[in-house]
């Protein structure tokens, strides 16, 4: 396993709508459990593939709490089948988009579709943290990032102060 480098806005490649992996073959789990270990690493609970430059559609997760078991979940092509009326608004975060949060409000539940790490198609009901984080992720696979979901001052805000943090690291011309 390796770590991967996490892409961070503003960066069109984090704006490109993944493909979907013909299968999940031993390159695609490679790929999942690198992006598993670069998502603990990072100490974040999700990860799509365009965030570490791979433009396919593939996410990991995990949601367990500290002190409780790890509960990874790998899954290639998720696309949600059905989501609640009833709404629920998280803070949300995002390893591309270090340091800023935001208030969202998405569906509080939600019934995926995905092929697992073995190539098996599964459905999953989530609801809570748990829903939130898929849908997160799923937006990463259309080019969706939470900013989006914002109002157009506040994603120009932190989009703006991203801009400029990522300008005070660029090296200096020699």
């Amino acid at each position: 396993m390796a770590l991967l480098p996490i892409i961070t806005a503003p960066d069109p490649r984090l704006k490109i709508k993944a493909r979907p992996v013909p299968a999940v073959d031993a390159k695609v789990r490679r790929l999942m459990d690198d992006m598993l270990e670069t998502m603990y690493a990072a100490i974040g609970i999700g990860l799509a593939a365009p965030q570490v430059a791979q433009a396919s559609r593939v996410i990991v997760l995990d949601v367990a709490r500290d002190g409780e078991k790890p509960q990874p979940l790998k899954l290639a092509n998720p696309e949600i089948l059905w989501h609640s009326p009833e709404p629920i608004t998280c803070n949300e975060g995002c390893l591309s988009l270090p340091e800023h949060y935001a208030e969202v409000t998405r569906p509080a539940a939600i019934r995926v579709r995905y092929l697992d790490d073995q190539n098996e198609l599964r459905e999953m009901d989530a609801s809570g943290l748990l829903a939130t984080c898929l849908q997160h992720e799923i937006d990463h696979l259309d080019g969706i990032l939470f900013v989006d979901h914002l109002s157009l001052v506040k994603r120009g805000m932190i989009l703006r102060k991203l801009a400029k943090a990522k300008r005070g690291r660029a090296p200096v011309p020699a």
